[in-house]
């Protein structure tokens, strides 16, 4: 080093005494020390930024040692204190969110019943999404679960037994006893697969409709359920592959999607009322109705022409209850015949409209085909003019906050009537892995096979990465997951083997609307925007995974608020898994500290080189306190 060289001429140069020599021999070892120790922290900031953390168990959250990246911005020195608004550090403020009262266990924002009674009853508008309006009814606050709350029964028992704490409501026990949807006994709920329309139980069902259509072949992988009830039908299509995403209003019997999400069955509040599902065209392979009661004739069939948007070519939709087999229950349904005969006549008037055929209809069931193509639609318009097609500007896979339409959304051009129009899809499994039509036919921009099929083993190495660090991905201990930035469902289709589901967001705000191909690789999802929230009830996903969100959002909308919904959203003890650029997470963990989620910061698993970091959270277990006898 320079100033070791310099000292040896100065001492060769002159004869110092002895306090001149002791001084210099301290300046020496000064700056040797000081080289050394410069050397070592710069060793260190390559190798060993993060700290790496135990897996968490069951009943356990992560549990960390300290971590520290050095960040000459910010210095993490995060503490605890829950008496105080915020907690003061050197260069940053962690706010420390309080928790809600026991009354706001479930808030669910924008389906909030009291703020419903605003809109019209009209076609059910006031059971849509209907936001709080930002800065007038912000929530700042956590969502407690209830008292009592418990960690969810593992699948497959979860589809028959929930536990009464987590969803204290009795009013479906008396009010479908008949029906044997839901049976409360002691401290659960048991679900003995029963329906309105199926009293010897789901699976009875599924099996008279495998009889009128092939349901074991792989080419029925995606279904929607329309006012599902608690869902048993999807529930039970489980066993046979297929994947139902089950909807239903927050109404009276406001607890029924709640129930589904705690059997860990796919489901969401979502209404046929004005606006169109937040779902991409040609998504489903089949759609249902189980006395839904939602009025199919009515309104120029516009609710029908939305099942038609969200069918693929080929598609099934099955109704069953009124007015099916009216000439036998029309007495139990306190209707008359008149009435239900007018009724089953204007469906098949506006099912003819759509250019559907009708397959069968055999004792409570009936069962129509959309068309593999438009051919022979467009033929029939140059005759009949009461359903013309949308214009080219209507976009069919526009579907947030789009207003529900009455003209027909036409399926992509063929060459012939025997093409399938969009490309024909592969049986599952196999389609799960196959390239999706819309790639395959260049209709995703910048998305190519090539792209998709990196992307796929791209996904293979990250989820067996997350495994290394949170055994419990892969196990029972999540059920029901969220991929908050979904692309091209690659996180939950290297899952799919796992005993979960994953639900796939594409952000609005995405640059590439992907969300049409995750349904051709036999997923589900929905379009969504973060800076709302998503339309589900607390307490909803085990596990939620966020790839480049936060990123995608900075200056959009606050992240706090973002992740006070993910908090909502996620059951007690449920996990987090996000993946962003390094500055970003900092900021990220920061507001996980104020939410009481355990959490540390990993390397990508390229690397300790890589910007990108993964932050692994669990959030702490609390409920809201027991009621005072008072309140009882």
């Amino acid at each position: 080093m320079d100033s070791s060289s310099s000292y040896s001429r100065i001492n060769k140069s002159t004869k110092p005494s002895f306090s001149s020599s002791m001084k210099k021999t301290h300046l020496y070892v000064l700056l040797v020390f000081l080289c050394g120790a410069f050397y070592l922290l710069g060793a260190y900031q390559q190798r060993a930024p993060y700290t790496t953390t135990t897996t968490p168990t069951e009943k356990t959250t992560i549990t960390t040692t300290p971590c520290n990246f050095p960040n000459p911005q910010t210095t993490l020195n995060f503490q605890s204190n829950h008496s105080a608004t915020t907690t003061e550090t050197t260069e940053t403020t962690t706010i420390v969110f309080p928790r809600c009262t026991a009354n706001f266990s479930e808030y669910t924002p924008c389906e909030d019943p009291t703020r419903s009674l605003r809109y019209k009853r009209s076609r059910m508008i006031y059971r849509e999404r209907h936001c709080p309006i930002k800065g007038e009814e912000d929530l700042k606050c956590r969502v407690p679960p209830p008292y009592g709350y418990r960690n969810p029964f593992p699948w497959p028992a979860s589809r028959d037994v929930a536990w009464y704490a987590n969803v204290p409501h009795r009013e479906l026990t008396v009010e479908k006893a008949v029906q044997n949807w839901i049976r409360y006994d002691g401290d659960r709920f048991f679900f003995p697969g029963g329906g309105t329309m199926f009293p010897n139980g789901a699976d009875a069902y599924i099996d008279d409709i495998g009889k009128l259509i092939n349901l074991k072949d792989g080419s029925i992988r995606t279904a929607l359920d329309t006012g599902c009830g608690v869902a048993s039908w999807g529930a039970y299509l489980a066993s046979r592959n297929i994947i139902t995403l089950s909807i239903a209003p927050r109404d009276t019997h406001e607890a029924q999607v709640q129930f589904a999400l705690e059997r860990g069955v796919p489901a969401m509040i979502g209404v046929l009322a004005s606006k169109r599902l937040p779902f991409p065209s040609r998504a489903f392979d089949i759609s249902h109705c189980s006395r839904c009661l939602i009025p199919w004739a009515e309104y120029d069939g516009i609710f029908l022409n939305e099942v038609d948007r969200v069918l693929r070519p080929g598609g099934y939709w099955i109704l069953s209850g009124p007015p099916i087999n009216w000439k036998k229950h029309w007495r139990g349904w306190q209707r008359t015949k008149k009435d239900l005969n007018e009724e089953q006549t204007k469906i098949e008037k506006v099912a003819k409209s759509l250019c559907w055929t009708k397959l069968t209809e055999k004792d409570d069931l009936a069962i129509w085909q959309k068309p593999k193509n438009h051919l022979d639609c467009k033929s029939a318009r140059k005759l009949a003019t009461s359903r013309p097609f949308c214009s080219a500007q209507d976009s069919p896979d526009s579907a947030w906050y789009t207003d529900l339409k009455t003209c027909l959304s036409p399926v992509p051009e063929v060459s012939n009537k025997e093409e399938t129009a969009g490309g024909i899809l592969e049986n599952w499994p196999q389609r799960l892995e196959s390239v999706p039509p819309r790639i395959h036919k260049g209709t995703i921009e910048g998305v190519t096979s090539e792209t998709f099929s990196k992307d796929y083993e791209l996904w293979k190495k990250r989820v067996s990465h997350y495994k290394k660090v949170n055994n419990q991905l892969g196990t029972t201990r999540y059920r029901n997951i969220l991929d908050m930035n979904a692309n091209l469902g690659g996180f939950a289709s290297v899952l799919i083997k796992d005993p979960g589901w994953v639900m796939n967001v594409v952000p609005v705000q995405a640059s590439v609307n992907t969300l049409g191909a995750i349904y051709e690789r036999g997923l589900i999802g929905i379009y969504h925007d973060w800076c709302e929230a998503v339309s589900t009830y607390p307490r909803t996903y085990d596990l939620i995974h966020a790839d480049s969100l936060f990123s995608l959002y900075n200056g959009r909308c606050e992240l706090k608020d973002i992740m006070l919904e993910m908090d909502r959203i996620l059951r007690p003890e449920g996990a987090v898994i996000i993946r962003d650029d390094v500055d970003v997470l900092l900021k990220v963990k920061n507001i996980g500290n104020g939410l009481e989620w355990d959490s540390v910061i990993v390397d990508h698993e390229d690397g300790p080189l890589q910007r990108e970091k993964l932050l692994f959270a669990v959030k702490k277990y609390w409920t809201a306190p027991a009621a005072s006898d008072k309140t009882n």
